[in-house]
C-alpha cells in the first residue's frame, strides 16, 4: 500500500501537480487597542483585518491585487488565514504580554499590529525573542526598524519618509504659488511617535532653511491644551505640524478656535488627524487641514482594487477606508502572500518569504511604487501623498500628477 502511495505521488509530481493534503489554519495574532481611548481605531482595524481575511479565504469575484483571487492559500493546500485578536488597551506592557500569549498559547506564526509605535516597540521585542515575524502595519516611528531586529517588517512608510514628503510639498506648492513656508511650529505628544516625529521635522526644517518658531511637547490625553494653543498662536508660524492621536487632535483644534486663532496651515503627521473620529469630533474646524497619508482613496483609476475593497469594508463598518485601515489591509495581504509562498506556514520560512517580497504598486490599493523590504525590514517603495480636508473628506492634493484637486494654500496671505 505504501508503495502505491509513493508511486501515485511520484506520478503527480512528474505531471507538475501538487498532491492534495489537509493543512491546518494559519494563525496570525493581531494586537490593537480594543478597549480604552484607542478603541475606535482598534475596532476599525479589526474590521479591516476581517475583510482582508475574507478576501484571502473565501470564493468571490477576483479583485485585481495581491491575494485577490480568494479561495485560501493555494500553495498550502487551500489553508485559511485565522486571525486571533488581542487587546493592548494602548498599554505597551499589556501589548508585550499579549504578544507572548498569542505566540505561546495561541500558536501564532506571525503577529500584526498595532497602531501606536510605543506598543510596537514592546511587541517586536517579544517576536524577536521567539523568532516570529512582526508585521508593522501602521506604526510610523523611524526608530522601530533601526534596532537591529531580524523579525521586524514594515510595509508602510515611516515618519521620516512622511515628513520628507511634507517638506517636498511645501517646496513644490511654494514654486507653484510663489508663497513659501518660512516658519513652522511643531506640536507633538510625549511618546516615541511624537518625539521621533519632532526630531525628524527639526532636522528637515534645518535642511530646508525653515525656522522652527516653537517645538511644543505635551502630555498625551491632556485634559486641556489651552496653554499650548496660546503658544502656537504667538509663534506666528506659516504652518503648524502636529503629531497627535485622535482625542488630542480634536482638542487642539477646539483649543485654537476658542482663543480665536485660525492657523494659516495645519500639516498633520496623520495618526489621529486621519481618523473618521477626528473629522466628526472636530467638525467644521477640520476643514482645510492637510495631512500626510499612505492612502489615496480617490486614485481609483490607477488602483482599480480600491473600489471593491472599500465597498466590502464600508458594508461592514459604515465608513470608507482611511490612512490606517488601508495600511492594515495591505500589510495583512503582504503577510498572507509570504505565508503562502513559504510553502510550510512556519515562522522561519515566512520570514524568508518576506525578505524576498517584491510587489508592484499596481497590485495594491496604495499609491506606492511597490513593496520591497530592505535589510532593516522597511519597505523602501512606500511613496506618501498629501491630502486635505474638503467638504468633510480628505482629498489628495500632492503629488500633483495624482492629485484629485488643488490645495487650498493660505500661506503668504
Amino acid at each position: 500500500m505504501k508503495r502505491l502511495v509513493l508511486l501515485a505521488t511520484a506520478a503527480m509530481l512528474a505531471l507538475g501537480a501538487s498532491p492534495a493534503f489537509a493543512v491546518d489554519d494559519i494563525i496570525i495574532g493581531a494586537i490593537y487597542p480594543l478597549t480604552g481611548n484607542g478603541a475606535p481605531v482598534g475596532l476599525d482595524a479589526k474590521v479591516a483585518y476581517e475583510v482582508t481575511a475574507d478576501i484571502i479565504n473565501t470564493t468571490h469575484t477576483p479583485i485585481p491585487m495581491l491575494m485577490g483571487k480568494g479561495g485560501g492559500l493555494d500553495k498550502l493546500g487551500g489553508a485559511k488565514i485565522k486571525l486571533v485578536f488581542a487587546d493592548s488597551q494602548n498599554d505597551p506592557q499589556k501589548a508585550r504580554a499579549e504578544a507572548e500569549r498569542l505566540i505561546t498559547q495561541e500558536h501564532a506564526v506571525a503577529i500584526i499590529g498595532s497602531y501606536t509605535s510605543a506598543t510596537a516597540a514592546t511587541i517586536s521585542q517579544v517576536t524577536e525573542r521567539y523568532e516570529v515575524p512582526y508585521m508593522s502595519a501602521d506604526n510610523s516611528s523611524p526608530s522601530l526598524n533601526q534596532r537591529g531586529l531580524k523579525w521586524f517588517f514594515r510595509t508602510s512608510p515611516h515618519d521620516e519618509m512622511f515628513s520628507q514628503a511634507m517638506f517636498k510639498f511645501f517646496a513644490d506648492q511654494g514654486k507653484k504659488t510663489g508663497r513659501y513656508v518660512t516658519k513652522i511650529a511643531l506640536f507633538h505628544e510625549d511618546s516615541i511617535f511624537g518625539t521621533d516625529s519632532s526630531n525628524v521635522q527639526l532636522k528637515l526644517a534645518g535642511e530646508n532653511k525653515i525656522t522652527v518658531a516653537e517645538d511644543i511637547k505635551y502630555r498625551a490625553n491632556s485634559p486641556s491644551l489651552s496653554a499650548e494653543a496660546q503658544k502656537l498662536k504667538a509663534s506666528g508660524a506659516d504652518a503648524i505640524l502636529p503629531s497627535s492621536y485622535t482625542s488630542d487632535a480634536i482638542l487642539i483644534m477646539k483649543a485654537m478656535n476658542e482663543i480665536g486663532y485660525t492657523p494659516k496651515l495645519v500639516m498633520a503627521q496623520a495618526a489621529g488627524f486621519q481618523e473618521s473620529g477626528f473629522l466628526v469630533g472636530a467638525g467644521p474646524l477640520a476643514e482645510g487641514v492637510l495631512s500626510r497619508s499612505s492612502f489615496a482613496g480617490d486614485a481609483t483609476k490607477s488602483r482599480p482594487a480600491i473600489e471593491p475593497v472599500n465597498t466590502m469594508y464600508k458594508a461592514r463598518n459604515n465608513k470608507d477606508l482611511n490612512d490606517n485601515t488601508s495600511r492594515q489591509i495591505t500589510a495583512l495581504l503582504v503577510l498572507a502572500d509570504a505565508v503562502n509562498r513559504s510553502g510550510t506556514g512556519k515562522s522561519e520560512d515566512i520570514r524568508k518569504a518576506l525578505i524576498a517580497t517584491d510587489v508592484p504598486g499596481n497590485q495594491t490599493i496604495m499609491p506606492w511604487e511597490g513593496i520591497k523590504f530592505d535589510e532593516t525590514g522597511q519597505n523602501t517603495k512606500g511613496t506618501p501623498v498629501i491630502q486635505q480636508v474638503s467638504g468633510g473628506t480628505y482629498h489628495t492634493v500632492w503629488p500633483f500628477d495624482v492629485a484629485a484637486q488643488e490645495a487650498v494654500w493660505n500661506v503668504g496671505k
